[in-house]
């Protein structure tokens, strides 16, 4: 069975709608909006109707931690019937709720909610409309069964070895699109990725654009994770960079994430070297944070090969003596005249130092490096290795 369409689901909730006579608003589990029902009903819409807490979930497609967290201190997460909320102006809610849990097979998967009345609906209505949240928590739960296929097939793809296993994880990830893994592609990687749990990914339907995605290891312990953009064509990467925004929005993590975009391909055979690609542009992102907080692959300039090396290869001893704390100051001016080809004067301006100091600090890293900044082959050996140093 093919994932549920948006369409689906306002179906449903107008259907809810229509029963208890009342604008209805569906949302997964994580409080995100799926659909809106406008129940037309003289005095229903109207501005006491829509209080903070409602606006901003319509408006914004999300609830926020705290108003989660709110609504959740009322039992939602274990009520298997229809749970009424009373009105609480001092937390914006000004209306009094009735949520209608929406499970499948035990597990919750999202709430139906609206607005309580005097003298609201009868417990007949509810009932009926229980029935139709089953009929909802049927397709979410199909919706997703279908979203963790893809995310282990992606991950597949992304991680299979080069030949016959990468060959037959490209199989299985187009038959599971179907006429979809035909159009073209890039791939999105946000790193690092906040959450340890390797299958913490999140819902397709939750990220404009994404066709799948799943987490991948990054470095030594942490994880990235890997987005599945569908294009309308090379040129045209927006809805790539869409996604991207909405990942990177609301992070609040101490480590804030970057994200790098693979070069766009037709069909899904090079789908692991777009990932490459991306992999490398979000580590450029996060070595230099000029180029972010998205970075395609075709911006990143010398990133692209540094970010192929092995890490005991990108540090050259030549350079070691400008690493100490002591020395950050020689290796930024370094850094900053070899970015400015060598031009004294522009360099100076950006510092903000005089000719004379700026002479004085690149002679002292041709001492400690043992370098000549006259010779070319040194001076390229040295602004690479210090690039490197980032990565």
């Amino acid at each position: 069975m093919t994932p549920a369409d948006k369409a689906d689901y306002q179906e449903l909730v107008d259907e809810i709608s229509e029963l208890l006579g009342a604008p209805a608003t569906l949302e997964n589990r994580d409080f995100e909006l799926i659909a809106f029902g406008a129940y037309d009903s003289e005095g229903e819409l109207d501005a006491s109707a829509l209080d903070p807490v409602r606006t901003r979930s319509i408006l914004t497609r999300r609830s926020t931690a705290a108003v989660r967290t709110w609504f959740e201190g009322f039992g939602i997460t274990r009520a298997s019937g229809p749970v009424r909320i009373p009105r609480t102006p001092e937390a914006g809610v000004y209306r009094a709720r009735i949520c209608l849990p929406v499970r499948h097979r035990g597990v919750v998967l999202g709430y139906v909610w609206l607005l309580d009345g005097d003298p609201g609906p009868t417990d007949r209505q509810l009932d009926d409309a229980m029935a139709v949240t089953a009929r909802i928590g049927a397709l979410l739960a199909d919706e997703a069964q279908h979203g963790a296929d893809l995310s282990r097939e992606l991950r597949a793809v992304l991680t299979a070895e080069r030949g016959w296993q990468s060959d037959m994880a490209v199989a299985e990830l187009r038959t599971a699109l179907g006429p979809r893994a035909d159009g073209v592609h890039t791939v999105l990687c946000v790193a690092p990725w906040p959450s340890a749990d390797p299958d913490d990914a999140p819902s397709v339907r939750t990220v404009p654009h994404a066709t799948a995605l799943c987490t991948v290891p990054w470095g030594a312990a942490g994880q990235s994770l890997a987005v599945l953009v569908r294009l309308r064509s090379a040129d045209v990467r927006t809805a790539a960079h869409a996604a991207a925004a909405r990942l990177l929005k609301d992070d609040t993590t101490p480590a804030r994430p970057s994200a790098g975009l693979g070069e766009p391909r037709t069909g899904l055979a090079e789908l692991a070297a777009s990932w490459r690609e991306a992999s490398a542009a979000a580590r450029a992102a996060l070595a230099e944070p000029r180029l972010g907080p998205v970075a395609e692959w075709s911006g990143i300039g010398p990133y692209r090969l540094l970010t192929a090396l092995p890490p005991e290869a990108s540090r050259d001893a030549a350079i070691a003596p400008l690493l100490s704390p002591a020395q950050r100051e020689l290796a930024h001016t370094a850094e900053v005249y070899l970015d400015r080809a060598g031009q004294a004067g522009r360099t100076a301006a950006e510092l903000g130092i005089h000719r004379q100091t700026l002479y004085y600090r690149l002679s002292r890293v041709e001492q400690l490096t043992g370098l000549d900044l006259d010779d070319g082959e040194d001076r390229l050996l040295l602004h690479m290795a210090l690039k490197a140093v980032r990565l």
